[in-house]
């Protein structure tokens, strides 16, 4: 009988769960494009960023198991590498923003060693000094940083030909699919690294480490490489963003920016691959939604955040994810 149920249900449906997710993800980020408006075009951009840089926490939080609040730390130094790169250097947009990716990553690997020596509550601590001490070197590092002043003017990712402009990144739509086809990159490469054997010995080092330190696995490689490709992928996001914005400055370390990824990945559910980008969506939309009125805008957000803490304390993923557990024990029961 729990053969023939199971039979029965992959018959059933013509798409898998991934393709679905993928459909509904493919929704929500060509919908920017079908309005027309620069703001709504610039939110989406933002919102991609979301979802990269939340994807990446995912990658150590959920499926390494390590809180880590150094993903804004790369994010920022991302961004400082690339725009000194092009202002300082003549580099190129294109290049830049891969040379603040190829920085972090490697930063992440100096930074790493060490901080997986220690325990995993010491992990958080280190990880938010790392964030607290570039915030700290971006303000005070005036010779290389510029300091609050930031450093301005910054070029739009473009090919001209030429008199000719191919790709002008000042126009939101352009810069929209820019950030797009990077996401979808970033994105698929993640979910890749999830789904091969790697992302399987990440989750069995989350679920039980000592297990898997018996079986004869390596738990710090892992664990370091994990880091370093969330480093990586923070920094070509901050690195690309900015040029979007035109300057950075200091304010790219906001603690805004850790509290909105961390909200993003808990709500949707940490360890689980869609529905943190679905969230990284929703939660960029909701604050916008709500701009209104600044006052209330706050308390209606923060009373969402905790009404959907309370009802769905595994996230958005978890309470799937049991639902689905919950109906496949009934299918299967004699």
């Amino acid at each position: 009988m729990m053969t023939r149920t199971l039979k029965g249900s992959r018959s059933g449906g013509s798409l898998s769960p991934d393709s679905r997710w993928l459909i509904c993800i493919a929704i929500l980020a060509l919908a920017p494009t079908l309005t027309g408006s620069s703001y709504v075009l610039n939110v989406g951009s933002l919102a991609l960023a979301f979802a990269v840089l939340a994807t990446s926490l995912n990658l150590i939080f959920g499926f390494t198991g390590l809180l880590s609040f150094a993903q804004v730390g790369f994010w920022g130094v991302g961004a400082y590498v690339a725009a000194i790169a092009t202002s300082d250097y003549g580099i190129s947009p294109w290049l830049a923003f891969l040379a603040g990716g190829a920085f972090t990553g490697i930063l992440a690997i100096l930074v790493g060693i060490p901080a997986l020596r220690v325990s995993r509550a010491s992990f958080v601590i280190v990880s938010l000094s790392f964030t607290l001490l570039a915030t700290l070197l971006s303000r005070s590092w005036i010779d290389v940083t510029r300091g609050p002043l930031g450093i301005p003017g910054l070029p739009a990712p473009s090919i001209a030909f030429g008199d000719r402009v191919l790709i002008d990144g000042h126009d939101p739509l352009t810069f929209y699919c820019i950030m797009l086809g990077f996401a979808v990159l970033a994105l698929g490469f993640m979910f890749a690294l999830i789904r091969s054997p790697i992302g399987r010995i990440l989750l069995a080092t989350n679920q039980n480490e000592a297990l898997a330190r018996s079986q004869g696995i390596n738990v710090k490689h892992y664990q370091l490489l994990a880091f370093s490709v969330a480093a990586a992928f923070s920094g070509m996001t901050g690195g690309l963003y900015i040029f979007h914005l035109g300057i950075v400055d200091p304010s790219i370390f906001d603690a805004y920016y850790s509290e909105m990824l961390l909200i993003i990945v808990i709500l949707g559910g940490a360890g689980n691959f869609w529905t943190v980008i679905v969230a990284a969506f929703v939660l960029t939309a909701v604050p916008e939604l709500l701009r209104f009125d600044p006052e209330l805008r706050l308390v209606m957000f923060g009373a969402i955040l905790v009404g959907a803490a309370l009802v769905l304390p595994g996230g958005f993923g978890g309470y799937l994810r049991d639902t689905n557990l919950k109906r496949w024990r009934k299918e299967v029961r004699p």
